[in-house]
């Protein structure tokens, strides 16, 4: 029997503390569509998400409605299209970005995934294409995102990739600065990228994953930061961490739940859960006031990348004791713009690229959603990139990089995109150049443990 209690507090994190299910995304292999025409391949594109995904977005609004939690996003992740369209004797990866785009739209999701290539090791002629194609993809379409594994902890880092992928950044900003550089915010560029991923713009369906499967994502900063705040300031530390993997442990169930009723409604195999605390930009609903909630005056404060490690640890300890198939990335994010506490702080001049820089080597993905400078060079954004691949390379853990040059703007400006996007100040770069290391190019050598078979 439930207790009464436990029905009132999953009520409280719903109607308070902003839970949702942040994402339920349908990952969908596309190597059957492979044609060595492009106007064939395109039409079997469509005509393969048509089919997969023409109910997603309703059962998901049928389940939403039945259990009264929300479900934000309903995504579609697809096989990196690098691999889908290179087969083309006609390649053409802007028309298949419009075809995904076109597809997205009349099945009703929010965002479509996979307009990817990994590169980690070097280019075939299909990823140069694709990533050549970037820009202009992202600048003619709605939902569609992109993004692009330049390095791996057995691979090393492909700089000739990053060194592209900063000049692909800076055009993508510079196609859509009518809409204040949004299409760089559509883009993200990893190092071990997870084929399992629910969220954009990183998500794709990675070559070892099933003909189709359902992942879900989940949020939580509100309901994590009221029972934190709940304990009171003489909690010890092993008090607080206990406190958020009870939580975590909640919040993780009420997402499989979901994940598995929709799949099979769907008739497809439930995926993985993705235990990452997403923020949003609305009030409570943010990892920074997790932080103030722990007893740092805001973020960036000195113990604020300690507090986020213990955070992350937490998170995932008790959420994989909720489920046995937990994937993705997994931990607590820190974008800029998607978290309202995030914004105060860079405001305010307590957040630098730098701090930012040191918390992801303990967080979930990397430097995420941060407006720079649209004057910031070329060389100055490959090097951002380069050290935060080699966190993640060392680390073995997924790292990223989704900056967006602000074109024609400079630092304490503003950038505004709306929705789950946000608005984020322009964030001031050290702009010394590292233009003769990272022109070097080549590939930085994998680290010793790489050698672990």
């Amino acid at each position: 029997m439930i207790e009464e209690n436990n029905i009132l507090e999953t009520i409280n994190m719903i109607r308070l503390y902003n839970l949702d299910i942040r994402t339920v995304t349908l990952a969908l292999s596309l190597r059957d569509c492979i044609s060595e025409d492009v106007d064939k391949l395109c039409e079997n594109i469509y005509n393969k998400i048509k089919k997969y995904a023409k109910n997603l977005v309703y059962y998901a609004d049928e389940l939403a409605e039945e259990y009264s939690i929300p479900i934000i996003n309903k995504r579609i992740a697809v096989t990196p299209i690098s691999l889908i369209g290179e087969a083309c004797k006609n390649p053409d990866y802007v028309k298949i970005a419009k075809t995904l785009d076109k597809a997205g739209k009349e099945v009703g999701v929010n965002f479509i995934g996979g307009f990817s290539a990994l590169v980690e090791k070097g280019f075939t002629k299909g990823d140069k294409l694709l990533m050549e194609s970037i820009p202009e993809a992202l600048a003619s379409t709605e939902r569609v995102c992109s993004s692009i594994n330049v390095a791996s902890s057995k691979s090393g880092i492909n700089m000739d990739a990053v060194l592209k992928m900063s000049e692909i950044i800076k055009k993508t900003a510079e196609m859509t600065k009518e809409k204040d550089s949004i299409g760089s915010a559509k883009l993200v560029v990893f190092c071990n990228a997870p084929g399992d991923n629910p969220f954009m713009a990183g998500a794709f369906c990675g070559v070892g994953e099933p003909e189709c499967a359902l992942n879900v994502g989940v949020s939580g900063p509100g309901v994590v930061r009221a029972s934190v705040q709940a304990l009171g300031k003489d909690a010890d530390m092993s008090e607080l961490a206990n406190k958020i993997k009870q939580t975590a442990y909640k919040i993780t169930s009420t997402g499989e739940l979901i994940g598995r009723k929709l799949s099979k409604k769907l008739g497809i195999p439930f995926g993985v859960i993705d235990l990452s605390l997403a923020p949003t930009p609305e009030v409570g609903d943010s990892v920074a006031g997790i932080f103030q909630a722990m007893g740092l005056e805001h973020a960036g404060a000195c113990g604020t990348t300690a507090a986020l490690a213990m955070l992350n640890d937490a998170v995932k300890k008790g959420g994989i004791m909720a489920s046995s198939h937990v994937g993705g990335l997994s931990g607590a994010f820190i974008p800029v713009s998607e978290d309202a506490g995030m914004i105060e702080a860079a405001d305010k001049g307590y957040l630098s690229i730098n701090k930012l820089e040191a918390m992801t080597a303990v967080c979930s993905v990397g430097l995420d959603m941060i407006a720079i400078p649209g004057d910031t060079s070329n060389d100055v954004i490959a090097g951002l990139i380069a050290d935060e691949m080699a966190i993640g390379m060392i680390n073995k853990k997924t790292t990223a990089v989704r900056i967006i040059p602000a074109i024609g703007k400079k630092a304490g400006d503003k950038v505004v995109f709306g929705g789950l996007l946000g608005e984020a100040p322009v964030m001031p770069v050290n702009n010394l150049s590292s233009a003769d290391f990272v022109n070097r190019g080549g590939r930085i050598p994998a680290p010793i443990h790489s050698l672990n078979n």
